[in-house]
């Protein structure tokens, strides 16, 4: 397999999903959301993530976790982005996190039911995914908004409604900036069956049948929900997800292979010089 490629000026706007882009622009339309998030909240919140993960969690380095260590550093590199910190959490849940409020002490957390259930290409396809959302500036966002959600329904009724209201717009930003991040960590694998495979094993990863596991019958099932959707329209797809923080998995997968399969992935490499990161 070819070295991968060193995304050296990378900018999020070149593989943003066209979704994200139209839900980020409609957060920044709300006024106030920046400044309060990054000079209130930010203060007080961050030294308090911070002391949860390093009390409760592992820091991963070069003396902790290496291999983890060097996967972070080499997506970092690909993608064009700083290292943040990475933290690995105990947790029977799968899943991995991304905060940050000021871009300042950004970290990722990874649970390690999720580390046990995939290989290290696909571990790395995870934490692209979560460096997606710091490239992006995705963290910001979230938090600006679940601030407003907290504080519009506290106030009055009318306050509440408001909040309904920007829940379900969070819900729909949220979901459409998965998508760009999936597309991070497609940058990162080169390689869409690597982020697939994830998506699969999210669906119904198991590792007593690690082995029996078919991503070509996983694909086959993403195309069949795609035809399925295609028939009973968007409606169907709106009620399904309305109350969802990500897309459907078979859906996230159908969307990236799509854009795996575009001129506009294979022209956003070519613009780049392939160099060995290893």
């Amino acid at each position: 397999m070819a070295p991968p490629i060193s995304l050296v000026g990378l900018k999020a706007d070149q593989f943003r999903h066209p979704l994200d882009q139209q839900a980020t622009q409609a957060l920044k339309q709300l006024p106030g959301m920046d400044l309060l998030v990054r000079n209130l909240l930010a203060p007080v919140a961050e030294p308090v993530f911070y002391l949860e993960n390093i009390s409760s969690s592992l820091l991963v380095g070069p003396n902790q976790l290496p291999e983890l260590h060097a996967l972070l550093g080499q997506a970092c590199e690909i993608l064009d982005v700083e290292v943040p910190q990475l933290y690995v959490r105990q947790n029977p849940v799968p899943n991995a996190y991304t905060l940050a409020m000021r871009g300042k002490q950004p970290f990722i957390v990874i649970h390690t039911s999720l580390l046990d259930l995939l290989t290290p290409a696909e571990i790395q396809a995870v934490l692209a995914h979560e460096l997606g959302h710091l490239k992006c500036e995705h963290g910001v966002y979230l938090t600006l908004a679940n601030l407003i959600l907290l504080a519009a329904g506290q106030l009055n009724p009318w306050g509440t409604i408001l909040a309904q209201g920007l829940q379900t717009q969070l819900m729909q930003w949220l979901r459409c900036a998965e998508l760009t991040c999936d597309r991070a960590a497609l940058l990162v694998a080169q390689d869409a069956r690597v982020v697939a495979s994830v998506l699969m094993k999210l669906c119904g990863g198991s590792r007593t049948y690690q082995d029996q596991l078919n991503l070509d019958a996983f694909l086959a099932q993403a195309q069949a929900y795609s035809q399925y959707r295609d028939q009973w329209g968007d409606l169907y797809k709106d009620v399904q997800t309305a109350q969802l923080t990500h897309p459907l998995p078979v859906l996230r997968a159908w969307e990236l292979l799509n854009w795996f399969d575009s001129p506009a992935y294979g022209q956003l490499l070519r613009t780049y010089t392939r160099k060995s990161l290893i």
